[in-house]
């Protein structure tokens, strides 16, 4: 079967809103360690892991020989009905890590069950359905998710079963708090914080969502400490506050653990997802037992957490604490943060290179201006690809080139990915076609 027949077939049975990479997309059939492998035998480097999500890389030993442990008993499911040993002892890894006093934990299968969780939990402590949001955010795909989503290239519904009011995000390039001198964001933040509560609430709001880098938006975030400056207007008011570590946690910024922790905060509740499955479904809540426990009815879920997942996602936390991956974040992630600003930061039309640790975006714009080129961005991506390297695109405009890298990514590896990053921005989106 070759890559056209099977691109009809999906054409013809999956929705047209599910988009595909790339002009002519590709199917991935092999991989190992950073590397993957296309059904035309081309291989690649890959510098977006599924979207951040196999953050350990691919056919890893360790963690292939847990799930054929858990394969070897023959009970890949019971629900959450029966004890299950994997995952009370990723749930005790997941309470000790999170930071929060006296965490409980609740596994979903993916970031969008996990934060329409949070907000059932909060809605029901504060007895509210009220929330505060951030422009420029992404939460998730259902309906109460897509209502505290801030970008409109993701709110596939207009219709919303939350009150939301909207913060300024304080990013640096765009926005009225980009305007500001950077020592007077956070003070700017925290009155529109004010105004907003004043404005478009009646007080009683249950709690803030936020991501620490917005993931989809393009890695854009305010400065840090913005969540803290936030955190003492929510405590007076009684409101709570969700960190949105789907994209954050497990030691991608390098510098922490989960983001929330550069801004000298303890959130209420953190939602994560992605990198602690490596590619299994694997998600979840970790947060204050008073909250969480605000549930009123039975629920659980069929699948989250199940033994198999819940096995994955036990080795992929060990291998990443005993190898100090997040230790490897930072010092990889600054040969490409460096060499990326060295190299292309002063280019025309490069509006900014962003991010922290193994989460990069650069943003294109049209030179002389920040009006967003999302068609430069489109031709740098498809670049890469020719060139041997797989990214991700981003933003609010879809003009930012991401890349999350597998965490175990090599400082070979790192510079390899970023000649190719920095042939394919110099030669202006065209670059030399990888062998097979």
């Amino acid at each position: 079967m070759t890559t056209d027949d099977l691109l009809a077939r999906h054409r013809a049975v999956l929705p047209s809103w599910m988009p595909l990479y790339y002009d002519e997309p590709i199917e991935l059939v092999a991989g190992q360690g950073r590397r993957v492998t296309d059904a035309q035998g081309r291989t690649y480097l890959d510098f977006f892991g599924g979207v951040l999500t196999n953050s350990i890389g691919y056919d890893i030993p360790e963690i292939r020989a847990a799930v054929e442990r858990q394969l070897r008993t023959g009970i890949v499911h019971t629900s959450t009905l029966y004890l299950i040993r994997q995952q009370v002892e990723l749930a005790e890894k997941v309470a000790r890590l999170s930071g929060i006093p006296d965490a409980r934990v609740f596994f979903t299968n993916s970031g969008t069950e996990a934060n329409e969780a949070a907000l059932l939990m909060a809605t029901n402590h504060r007895r509210s359905q009220q929330i505060l949001a951030v422009r420029n955010s992404y939460h998730g795909r259902s309906y109460a998710t897509i209502g505290v989503t801030g970008n409109r290239g993701w709110s596939a519904s207009p219709l919303n079963p939350l009150q939301v009011a909207w913060l300024h995000s304080g990013e640096r390039l765009r926005g009225l708090l980009a305007r500001l001198p950077e020592a007077d964001r956070i003070d700017a933040a925290v009155e529109d914080l004010r105004e907003v509560l004043a404005t478009q609430t009646s007080g009683d709001v249950a709690c803030l969502i936020a991501e620490p880098i917005q993931g989809v938006g393009g890695f854009v975030h305010g400065p840090d400490g913005l969540l803290a400056g936030w955190r003492k207007v929510l405590d007076e008011h009684g409101i709570l506050l969700i960190s949105d570590e789907v994209q954050t946690g497990w030691g991608r910024t390098g510098t922490h653990f989960w983001g929330y922790q550069a801004h000298g905060v303890t959130p209420d509740m953190i939602t994560f997802a992605k990198g602690i499955g490596n590619g299994f479904a694997l998600a979840g809540v970790v947060g204050r037992a008073a909250v969480v426990e605000s549930v009123p009815a039975i629920s659980f879920s069929t699948f989250g957490g199940n033994p198999l997942s819940a096995a994955a996602g036990n080795a992929v936390l060990d291998y990443l604490l005993d190898n100090d991956l997040q230790a490897n974040a930072d010092r990889v992630g600054m040969i490409l943060h460096e060499g990326l600003r060295a190299e292309v930061g002063g280019l025309p039309g490069v509006a900014e290179v962003r991010g922290k640790g193994l989460m990069l975006g650069v943003e294109f714009v049209h030179p002389g201006t920040i009006d967003p080129d999302p068609k430069r961005a489109a031709q740098v991506f498809e670049a890469c690809r020719a060139g041997g390297l797989l990214v991700g695109k981003g933003g609010l405009y879809g003009n930012v080139v991401r890349m999350g890298p597998p965490l175990t990514l090599t400082e070979e590896e790192a510079r390899e990915g970023l000649a190719i990053l920095v042939t394919a921005i110099r030669s202006g989106g065209t670059a030399p076609t990888v062998a097979a």
